[in-house]
């Protein structure tokens, strides 16, 4: 009995120091340890196209959320910085953050009242709407033809799933783990159109011309970079880089990078 009450005092002792060491982790002050390893670590998507995307030859993740980080790192820690990025997903991004496993989410990160009550964001960084992508020849012209006969593919954990809900309510909905398994749903007939932000369906388009946007966007999704409660110098760094950014032109060059064409998520200064 002794022994057994050893085991459990042993295992709670453990828990708390593990606990305790988490919560050090992840209330520090990143913008006092940034500036000591001279690097911020990024929670970034990895199977996004034009925002961060994995280049398999190089096995280096490429987009315009990693080319703004990396702006961003240079314009608060200087040009021999290093910007870091860990791999993220819509379901992983957040607690990931709170667990100080990651600096900031630069991830195609819709800004809420929802996500708000967890992190703080940064001033928008991305202007993007929500939208639907469909074959070419589905005869699918936008949101209003969605019904009780059509399915959706979505992202688990995303904004889009709650808001093709009400926009179609009478339509099916089928949620996947990410990008890169919605669309191969999709091209296997599991759904009749995928829906998320319209800056990421214009890169699978992009990549799969018998795809199409169909109608315009049906939602306002502002894109911010999410940092934990209680950095607010770090916000206040960030915010600051952004604005230096658009002062000087890094961000349109950047943006004109990964979107030649269109105007469409521009941030106007």
């Amino acid at each position: 009995m002794k022994n057994r009450l050893l085991a459990v005092a042993s295992l709670c002792l453990m828990l708390l120091f593990l606990g305790a060491c988490g919560e050090k982790v992840a209330d520090r002050d990143i913008s006092q340890t940034s500036k000591e390893s001279n690097s911020i670590t990024w929670g970034v998507k990895n199977d996004t196209r034009l925002f961060g995307m994995m280049d398999v030859k190089t096995k280096e993740v490429k987009g315009f959320d990693i080319d703004i980080a990396r702006g961003i790192t240079e314009k608060i820690l200087g040009p021999d910085a290093s910007a870091i990025f860990v791999e993220v997903t819509s379901k992983t991004r957040i607690p990931l953050l709170k667990n100080g496993n990651i600096d900031a989410i630069i991830a195609t990160m819709t800004i809420t009242e929802e996500r708000k009550q967890q992190v703080n964001f940064s001033d928008v960084y991305f202007d993007a709407g929500q939208s639907l992508l469909v074959k070419k020849d589905s005869g699918i012209k936008g949101i209003e033809d969605l019904g009780a006969g059509t399915t959706v593919l979505a992202v688990k954990g995303s904004t889009s799933v709650d808001n093709i809900k009400k926009a179609a309510p009478e339509t099916t909905v089928l949620e996947w783990e990410n990008y890169a398994e919605c669309f191969i749903a999709l091209q296997s007939g599991q759904g009749d159109a995928m829906t998320t932000d319209n800056a990421i369906l214009l890169g699978m388009a992009s990549q799969n011309p018998e795809y199409q946007l169909a109608g315009g966007a049906f939602t306002q999704e502002p894109y911010g970079i999410a940092i934990n409660k209680g950095q607010d110098n770090f916000l206040k760094e960030v915010n600051e880089a952004l604005a230096e950014m658009h002062q000087d032109g890094t961000y349109d060059r950047i943006f004109d990078k990964w979107f030649p064409e269109t105007e469409d998520g521009r941030v106007k200064d």
